[in-house]
């Protein structure tokens, strides 16, 4: 917005609102789907490079409004002028004029100023932007499965005392780390599985126990893990193919397959021999056990 587009006298109002606030992005999306009553300008006080009537600390700390003759209101004031122009709201403003209510809601804003940082970490745990809403739950399954990958090779790179497979074990341990982080990114805390122990315990099991038996049970395991979540990861990416504003989540979700593949070749190519009948039920039992982890994870 150029320094044009805020002048000291307005034909409307400017809101002026900080943007990188989940609680006010909150607010303001209410207020923005409302018909009001005179026009509104919204202006994102958060947004580099945009021109402000005053330093950009100050109205990032408190909610101010601009009125049309230029003036600045803020704190309880601000809101009571806003409210005056936006249906179903006019009587809160109405109530906000009657003596004493402004000083009351100047000083309830004031105490929620206090709380808004721990109350904004928690709003930022429970937003995902980036994160289509039917996609939350795959996301929390693929941060789970990452989190048990993770372990899977912790497992194995703690019992194995063969040097090229404690090699082979921290080489796509890393690789899995990096997974989870990036997935970390995108998928906030809050909207993470609550079995996040459980699915460590399981993963190092599934690395550690193999690893007892030697490299051709693991890397039998690990071609089984891998099988599964390639074709988990295909799923979601078909499941947003042709949606706009999903690219970059679609590129985490290939590249994380294209790493995930590589593992499970890599896995196949150093398998010595066709695994015999215990191996391939325990096989069974790891890909069984990997579908129910995600039917799990993308309920709790």
């Amino acid at each position: 917005m150029r320094m044009s587009d805020i002048t000291p006298a307005q034909s409307c109002m400017t809101v002026l609102y900080d943007g990188d606030c989940p609680l006010c992005r909150r607010e303001i999306a209410v207020y923005q789907g409302l018909a009001a009553r005179e026009p509104v300008r919204w202006v994102d006080v958060s947004t580099p490079g945009t021109a402000l009537p005053n330093e950009r600390s100050t109205l990032l700390a408190r909610f101010h409004v601009q009125q049309e003759d230029g003036s600045l209101l803020s704190g309880a004031e601000a809101f009571l002028a806003l409210w005056a122009r936006l249906p179903g709201w006019r009587w809160l403003a109405f109530l906000g004029r009657v003596p004493g209510a402004s000083w009351l809601m100047e000083r309830t804003y004031v105490g929620f100023l206090r709380v808004r940082p721990a109350m904004q970490r928690l709003a930022r745990g429970l937003d995902a932007p980036a994160v289509p809403d039917d996609m939350l739950a795959e996301l929390r399954s693929d941060h789970a499965g990452e989190t048990g990958a993770v372990w899977i090779y912790r497992g194995i790179a703690l019992v194995t005392r063969d040097a090229e497979l404690k090699a082979f074990a921290q080489r796509h341990g890393a690789t899995e780390q990096d997974h989870l982080r990036r997935v970390c990114e995108v998928l906030p805390w809050a909207r993470r599985s609550w079995l996040l122990p459980a699915w460590r315990v399981a993963g190092f099991l599934t690395g550690a126990l193999p690893a007892l038996v030697g490299p051709r049970a693991v890397h039998a395991t690990i071609a089984s893990v891998e099988t599964f979540v390639d074709h988990h990861y295909q799923q979601q990416i078909d499941r947003i193919e042709g949606r706009t504003g999903v690219e970059p989540l679609r590129a985490l979700l290939l590249e994380c397959q294209a790493d995930e593949v590589a593992h499970r070749d890599e896995a196949l190519a150093l398998q010595t021999r066709p695994p015999g009948a215990l191996l391939r039920a325990w096989c069974a039992v790891v890909g069984s056990g990997s579908a129910q982890a995600v039917k799990l994870a993308r309920l709790i």
